[in-house]
């Protein structure tokens, strides 16, 4: 297992780049979790809402959301009889 010495090292530094990388992924979920916690405080809203929102305007997907969140609604209520439960 890994004898060759060159070996060991690109493992290494293949490590290496990934625990940085690991660092820095860290310190970007720390800054959002700030800028949520900001908005939440001076705009008087849910961070969950704050979060979704920011997750449908990163992947562009406010269609699709949009149509889970419709069939989600027709399946409750098909399963519970009214909407109102």
């Amino acid at each position: 297992m890994l004898s060759n010495p060159k070996d060991r090292a690109k493992l290494l530094d293949g490590i290496k780049e990934m625990s940085n990388s690991m660092t820095r992924v860290d310190a970007e979920k720390d800054f959002q979790k700030d800028v949520i916690a900001r908005l939440a405080d001076e705009l008087d809203l849910e961070k969950k809402h704050i979060r979704k929102l920011a997750r449908i305007y990163h992947k562009q997907n406010f269609n699709t959301v949009q149509q889970e969140q419709e069939e989600l609604v027709e399946l409750y209520e098909l399963i519970t009889g009214s909407s109102d439960e």
